[in-house]
């Protein structure tokens, strides 16, 4: 079947309300078919692309349409072509690029590397302005595997996080996300708290920060530290849980995605009697962790059952997915430390979230901003979209910088 005449109608120039209607109101008098729009406000300039089939007498058309825009103080182009637009190729993916700054050269860079592959940009729209610049690129021509690891070595250059997602529709459906607490979810290293309370924190840390690089196996590192807590008053544990601070942006992302249907899950390789408290604090369903071993009010410097450690973790995402009745490809993985490889590894979509080297490199993306509700731009929320719903259920966000 031979491809239409199109004719392809470009407005340019400041927004206001009408604009589109009266547009329309034209080109409905000569009883064209739309086959296509597009359009973007950009500081207040609208550009408005509509792709319509040719009439008869499209000189007439051309002719009203350059009126109306001459009255809406707009410029026009009417250019005429055969064909629909171009099917996208295979290959679809979404591209989100964080950065605070986000500068020229960056964008100029990924795109250049888009460019180079032979991919193609279809779309590219904000997803934040503040406190980071999120950018979402639609991509097509180029599979994800490929695509992947080239702008990961591009963002490890540039000193940005770029997020490389198929485009299907797992994006628009409840998934998981499962979490790891200490230097994720929350500021800091529980045991390295409690270490303080017990007088033995620089001894704990060294230990900890060895294990989270993965020098050393971590259910032997996590009892080594246990023990030297060893005779510490039971409270220690409160003074802890009432001094924690979430990470920038934590509620706020569980308070919208749970609004979406999403479920959460933590899973720590830290102690039950911080994280389930947690986990009731914020609203999340499921929580893993080991326990301490508490005896007449005081610790042990034992833990009771099966160690959490790394393929642990993984084992708790697998079975929360199961409970819930999710795929391995919704669910979404955060952490930071050697100690969650398996379980980034085995979610979907593996963040890892200011992360060790040796994490960053295995999992599929890594933010690096200080802020845990970034996360939300990979899933297509604009920032914007979070304002509206907190507005409407009465919560108080900061204003924005004013754009000039």
């Amino acid at each position: 079947m031979d491809a239409p005449d199109t004719l392809l109608i470009t407005l340019t120039g400041k927004d206001r309300p009408g604009v589109t209607s009266e547009i329309f109101s034209t080109l409905a008098r000569t009883g064209v078919e739309v086959v296509d729009v597009e359009q973007i406000v950009l500081r207040r300039r609208l550009v408005l692309g509509v792709l319509v089939t040719v009439p008869r007498d499209w000189e007439r058309l051309r002719d009203a349409v350059e009126e109306t825009a001459a009255g809406l103080g707009m410029s026009v182009e009417v250019e005429r072509g055969t064909g629909d637009n171009r099917r996208r190729p295979g290959g679809r993916s979404h591209v989100t690029i964080i950065g605070a700054p986000l500068r020229a050269t960056d964008m100029a860079a990924v795109a250049g590397r888009i460019a180079e592959s032979g991919a193609n940009i279809d779309r590219i729209e904000r997803m934040a302005r503040y406190p980071v610049t999120a950018i979402e690129m639609h991509v097509s021509g180029m599979e994800v595997a490929e695509l992947r690891p080239m702008l990961a070595s591009e963002a490890a250059r540039l000193g940005i996080d770029v997020a490389v997602q198929p485009a299907n529709l797992l994006r628009r459906g409840m998934r998981l996300i499962v979490m790891d607490v200490d230097s994720t979810l929350v500021q800091g290293e529980v045991i390295e708290m409690l270490a303080a309370h017990a007088g033995c924190e620089a001894e704990v840390a060294a230990v900890t920060e060895s294990a989270m690089r993965g020098e050393v196996d971590f259910e032997e590192s996590l009892r080594a530290r246990v023990a030297l807590l060893e005779g510490l008053p039971a409270t220690a544990l409160d003074d802890v849980y009432d001094n924690l601070e979430l990470a920038p942006g934590a509620r706020t992302m569980v308070r919208t995605l749970r609004r979406l249907g999403y479920r959460f899950a933590i899973v720590s390789g830290g102690f039950s009697q911080v994280t389930d408290r947690l986990a009731a604090d914020l609203g999340i369903h499921y929580a893993r962790a080991n326990e301490l071993e508490v005896v007449d009010g005081v610790l042990t410097g034992r833990v009771v059952g099966e160690v959490v450690d790394r393929a642990g973790k993984a084992r708790a995402l697998r079975e929360f997915a199961g409970d819930i009745g999710v795929p391995l490809d919704a669910v979404i993985a955060i952490g930071d430390g050697a100690n969650d490889l398996d379980m980034l590894n085995a979610a979907g979509l593996g963040i890892a979230y200011n992360a060790k080297p040796l994490v960053r490199d295995a999992a599929d993306t890594s933010v690096n901003v200080p802020y845990l509700d970034a996360i939300m731009y990979l899933l297509g929320i604009s920032r914007e979209e979070v304002e509206a719903a907190d507005a409407e259920a009465g919560i108080v966000t900061p204003a924005p910088p004013v754009e000039r």
